[in-house]
């Protein structure tokens, strides 16, 4: 009988959602962290690397077999792969000198989203990508863009009324696509 993660792998093949990767992510992020952190001290670099193995794994899914072990070593033996990659990139890369203040003010800014939000936004981008094109020109000069409706009636030659109602039906539309592919806001 397989184990719940071997059943979460099975699922990951075929879902649209995310949920199960979200799940494997929960599971064994933190020590694969700490995996990739002690091997490396390099936290920036550590997190990329989880980053990467979920990534992997995610693309790979059909390559797992639970005849040849668990999940977890699975996903250490990629955490392990992507680890080797990394030190052999920076061994071809020579190191950039930075100011120390400002570098930590940029890591501090930076931060990088998290795998879920990175999750999220695919899942937008693919729901989008469903929408009419006008719908997506209206939610991508709105929402990603910032402007207003007068803003966006001239840039498109369209009166005010219909960028409103033409946003409302798209915000609509998406939120309903957005639901199909079992994404809740």
């Amino acid at each position: 009988m397989p184990s719940d993660d071997a059943q979460l792998m099975e699922r990951l093949r075929d879902d649209p959602t995310g949920e199960s990767l979200r799940k494997l992510y929960r599971i064994y992020a933190g020590e694969l962290l700490g995996f990739a952190l002690n091997a490396l001290s390099d936290r920036e670099t550590a997190e990329e690397i989880v980053q990467e193995t979920f990534t992997r794994a995610w693309r790979h899914a059909e390559r797992y077999d639970p005849a040849r072990g668990s999940v977890r070593t699975w996903l250490y033996q990629i955490t392990r792969h992507a680890i080797i990659d990394a030190r052999r990139r920076a061994s071809a890369r020579p190191v950039l000198a930075r100011n120390p203040v400002e570098g930590d003010a940029l890591e501090d800014m930076a931060g990088g989203p998290s795998i879920e939000q990175a999750m999220l936004g695919w899942q937008v981008a693919a729901a989008l990508a469903k929408l009419t094109p006008e719908h997506r020109q209206v939610i991508r000069l709105a929402h990603v863009r910032g402007m207003s409706v007068r803003e966006i009636a001239d840039a498109c030659d369209l009166p005010e009324g219909t960028v409103k109602s033409r946003t409302w039906y798209a915000l609509r539309s998406l939120r309903l696509v957005l639901e199909e592919m079992g994404v809740t806001p």
